[in-house]
C-alpha cells in the first residue's frame, strides 16, 4: 500500500485558505464536537431531548421517565452540566436542570431530526 502523495502539485495558496479556515473555527470545532460526542451518548441525548422538551426537569423526574436510578441521571447530568450544555438552578430543595443557551443552535437540529423521525415512524 503506497503511504504517499502522488499530487502533480499543490495548491499552495487552496492549503494556506484552508489552514486558516480551520484555526478560524478551532474553538467553535472544539466546543461543538464536545457537545456533540456528550450528546452521542444515548441517555444523555434522551436527557437532552427531555429538557428541551420540558424546558427544565429535576433528577427525580428524569429517573422516573427513564427508568434509571437517581445517581445514575445525576452523573449523566454532571457530565453535561461540566460540559456547559445544561444549566441548573436550585429551588428550595429540588434542582432543576435546563439547556444551557449557548448550545441550542448545535442541539437543535438533532431535535428536530427526532421529532421528524417520529412523525415518520406515525
Amino acid at each position: 500500500m503506497v503511504k504517499s502523495c502522488i499530487r502533480v502539485y499543490a495548491n499552495q495558496a487552496q492549503i494556506d485558505d484552508c489552514k486558516q479556515s480551520i484555526e478560524d473555527v478551532s474553538a467553535s470545532v472544539t466546543r461543538i464536537s464536545k457537545a456533540l460526542n456528550l450528546a452521542g451518548n444515548e441517555v444523555r441525548l434522551k436527557i437532552l431531548f427531555l429538557l428541551d422538551k420540558e424546558s427544565q426537569m429535576c433528577p427525580c423526574d428524569l429517573s422516573d421517565v427513564l427508568g434509571m436510578t437517581v445517581p445514575a441521571i445525576s452523573q449523566h447530568l454532571k457530565k453535561l452540566k461540566e460540559a456547559g450544555i445544561v444549566k441548573y438552578e436550585k429551588i428550595g430543595q429540588t434542582v432543576f436542570y435546563s439547556l444551557a443557551e449557548s448550545n441550542s443552535h448545535i442541539l437543535n437540529p438533532i431535535f428536530n431530526l427526532l421529532a421528524s423521525e417520529k412523525q415518520l415512524a406515525i
